[in-house]
């Protein structure tokens, strides 16, 4: 069966939708657990706040690995939940030969650049990891220059472009941690570049891939002429 106006078989749209649904696997245990966990903190009248990152501490260092589950009340993880959601089910959706790789990298990049560069004060909260993932999948697809992944990167700034006034101080509310958008916004950059060539590549068109075989076939065909202007 083909689907009308689709060049996509019955087949080939069930891969897709299997696709689909594993790549939000992880995406949701790990946001499952920033829940659970902040759950407890309310129930329990607990604390969580020092497993942030404390920037040039060594009480700060385990942050950098949990920082990212803390959050400072409901409706800041929540903020973070919808984007970190869509950004990661993107990531292991059109980048699943690496997807593992750039949240690892992605996760412990922003977190010690924040340990190393942050303001003197307790950093919570998985924006840093939400700007890194938007800031990944945005400059990999113009890198890149793959139509599929291009087209990601303009969604992308279609839906989070106004987040770029995050990377800025914010000089009215100075709880919030522009630092981690920053150095999250900047780690997405980098492995942008680190990992150009390896997961999705622009495939060489077809016609391409036709003139090539053509060329060798017509070099074949009539080889260099004799003195006497025939053909080999």
């Amino acid at each position: 069966m083909q689907f009308p106006g689709l060049n996509i078989t019955e087949g080939e749209a069930l891969l897709h939708r299997k696709k689909m649904l594993l790549s939000m696997i992880i995406p949701l245990v790990i946001i499952s657990l920033m829940w659970i966990l902040k759950t407890a903190e309310v129930l329990f009248d607990l604390d969580f706040t020092h497993l942030g990152i404390l920037p040039l501490s060594v009480r700060g260092l385990p942050g950098i690995v949990l920082s990212p589950f803390i959050h400072s009340d409901f409706e800041h993880l929540f903020n973070n939940t919808l984007p970190l959601f869509f950004l990661a089910t993107a990531l292991f959706y059109f980048y699943s030969e690496i997807a593992v790789k750039i949240s690892l990298w992605t996760w412990f990049l922003t977190g010690s650049f924040v340990w190393l560069a942050g303001r003197t004060s307790w950093h919570i909260g998985a924006s840093g990891l939400v700007y890194g993932l938007a800031s990944f999948l945005f400059f990999s697809g113009i890198i890149r220059k793959y139509f599929r992944l291009v087209a990601l990167s303009l969604l992308i700034v279609f839906l989070y472009g106004s987040m770029v006034w995050g990377i800025f101080p914010d000089v009215v509310r100075k709880n919030i941690s522009w630092e981690s958008h920053m150095l999250g916004f900047i780690s997405g950059i980098v492995l942008a570049v680190a990992f150009r060539n390896e997961g999705p590549q622009d495939p060489v068109p077809v016609w391409m891939d036709d003139e090539e075989d053509g060329s060798d076939r017509i070099s074949d065909t009539y080889g260099p002429e004799t003195e006497d202007g025939k053909k080999v």
